[in-house]
């Protein structure tokens, strides 16, 4: 019988970390309330943790394994082709950046052989996936997957296109509705230069206009509405994102486009809950460059299990 998640988690921080020599180790690992664990940095910026570049082999392939515990094998796919990106890539802007696909960086917040709280991320461009787990409960998000170049074409028939099924799904709904849940929908004639929680640490509750709620959508765009939630749950694995479902199932969905509803232009959607926030965009290199993010506003980085944790360990303060 399969280990449960929590447990094949921590065994492959554990021997990520063991792997790794002394000068690797003292920068991967930091402790739980770091300042540095709640974080979201999409760009190429400087970021905690130690460098693939800087592992050997080993480390490396310890650093895959730790992360393909956090993804659905489709989702983990696409993480290898975000990081494949940056030397496309890299040559599309004449080799001036030294932007590289082993520029990921694997961060340890606390010891997850021994303690009951403890958390990782693997960041880099384009790519940030968190995870905190505490006792026997995993907590995930924010999940960021972006591409650029969102899709290389030849001849008119498609060589890349990552994040394919996260625009493709978004429009179909966009397609189905009636002129009066279009225009509930289409909150804007032009896309934000970037999904709007961006990389603050905390995500917003809400973001007005809520564009069009599920209930206002007839059944085949209810459908294509819940297929794109799923979408976005199903990077994680399927009893994560099973786990994930079930908590997010209050209140009414809400589904706003941004932008022209054609093909190839700079277009931006997301999906809000009660405690879910999905976004995407694409709208930087004339509608080539694409982010998608998955996120719990109140939850994110473990807030949830966290908090309840607390509560049981201290049940009078406060």
């Amino acid at each position: 019988m399969e280990d449960p998640l929590p447990e094949r988690m921590r065994a492959a921080a554990t021997t990520l970390l063991t792997t790794l020599d002394e000068p690797a180790r003292a920068a991967a690992a930091h402790p739980f309330d770091d300042q540095a664990r709640q974080w979201l940095e999409y760009r190429p910026r400087p970021r905690a943790g130690v460098c693939l570049a800087d592992l050997d082999r080993a480390g490396r392939k310890a650093t895959h394994r730790l992360l393909a515990t956090a993804l659905s094998p489709h989702a983990y796919a696409q993480a290898m082709t975000v990081m494949s990106l940056e030397e496309v890539l890299d040559r599309a802007e004449g080799w001036r950046r030294g932007r590289h696909s082993a520029d990921y960086w694997v961060a340890v917040f606390g010891d997850p052989a021994h303690d009951d709280r403890w958390a990782w991320r693997v960041e880099g461009h384009h790519l940030s996936v968190s995870m905190t787990v505490v006792a026997d409960e995993v907590s995930p998000a924010p999940i960021f997957l972006g591409a650029n170049p969102a899709a290389v074409r030849y001849a008119g028939r498609t060589v890349s296109r990552p994040l394919a099924a996260e625009e493709d799904l978004a429009r179909a709904l966009l397609d189905t509705m009636g002129p009066a849940a279009r225009a509930a929908a289409v909150v804007a004639d032009h896309a934000p230069d970037d999904i709007i929680s961006a990389t603050r640490p905390t995500a917003p509750g809400r973001i007005d206009p809520l564009g069009v709620p599920a209930s206002r959508l007839g059944p085949t765009g209810r459908a294509l509405l819940d297929q794109v939630v799923a979408l976005y749950l199903d990077r994680l694995p399927p009893e994560l994102a099973a786990r994930q479902a079930h908590r997010l199932t209050g209140g009414e969905l809400h589904f706003a486009w941004a932008g022209p509803a054609g093909p190839g232009q700079r277009h931006y959607y997301r999906v809000q809950g009660d405690d879910l926030l999905i976004e995407y965009d694409n709208t930087a290199a004339d509608g080539n460059h694409a982010h998608t993010v998955l996120r719990r506003p109140s939850a994110d980085f473990g807030a949830d299990l966290l908090a309840a944790h607390h509560a049981e360990a201290h049940p009078h303060s406060g």
